[in-house]
């Protein structure tokens, strides 16, 4: 792929460079990937491959963190689209409530409408000996029905796009978190040599980042079930 070329050719360019000079290609690399669809774990790929086609899988642990800064600084435009759609959470609740309350309006409407038809039979036999005044209600009556089944339907439809949100959202998050443990453990083959208070505090970092991981889970799991 071009762009994994211009990844690892960004990423020597980057390396060899006085710190920050190349974190303006990193940023329109992770643009690219945007335009082109891909996520947070497809550019992990590329950052691996770079690593390990520029010699670096043994590299000094000054060298891995300025790499990850690269690979920081190229996620920063997908990290920014995951987070525009979790602040869109709250419409999407919002939404999820006025559902609820359209589907117990649907139930009330179901009963009258089930009253409706009981009403509707009895005026039937009461204007059999009036023919017009019969298919003039009886067609009303249908329409009314329809219309609800149309309207159930749509409501359906709304909560089932929900769901696919919320677990396109799940998907995205649980991603995103399991590349960061992976850039972190790169790091930390590094640094497990020399610098053993470092690995400790990466140690627990990266505990958190999987703690925090599981939460978001739990939590968008307990709203799933709830609908």
């Amino acid at each position: 792929m071009r762009l994994a070329q211009e990844y690892e050719a960004g990423l020597a360019k980057h390396l060899h460079e006085k710190d920050g000079a190349g974190l303006p290609a990193a940023l329109a690399l992770g643009r690219q990937a945007i335009g082109l669809r891909l996520e947070t774990l497809d550019l992990a790929r590329m950052h691996e491959q770079g690593i390990i086609k520029l010699g670096l899988t043994n590299a000094r642990p000054a060298v891995m963190r300025r790499a990850q800064k690269f690979f920081t600084e190229a996620i920063t435009p997908i990290v920014e689209t995951h987070r525009a759609a979790r602040e869109s959470r709250t419409s999407l609740n919002r939404l999820n409530e006025l559902l609820a309350r359209c589907t117990a309006d649907l139930a009330v409407s179901n009963r009258k409408l089930k009253l409706g038809i009981v009403r509707r039979r009895q005026v039937e036999a009461a204007l059999k000996k009036n023919g017009a005044d019969y298919r003039r209600l009886l067609k009303n009556s249908r329409q009314l029905h329809d219309g609800f089944r149309q309207l159930t339907r749509q409501v359906l439809a709304a909560q089932e796009d929900e769901r696919k949100k919320i677990s396109r959202e799940l998907e995205n998050e649980v991603a995103q978190t399991l590349l960061g443990i992976n850039v972190r453990l790169l790091t930390l083959k590094q640094e497990a040599r020399n610098n053993t208070a470092g690995l400790k505090n990466e140690i627990a970092s990266t505990q958190r980042m999987v703690a925090n991981s599981v939460k978001s889970v739990q939590v968008v799991a307990t709203r799933l079930g709830k609908q």
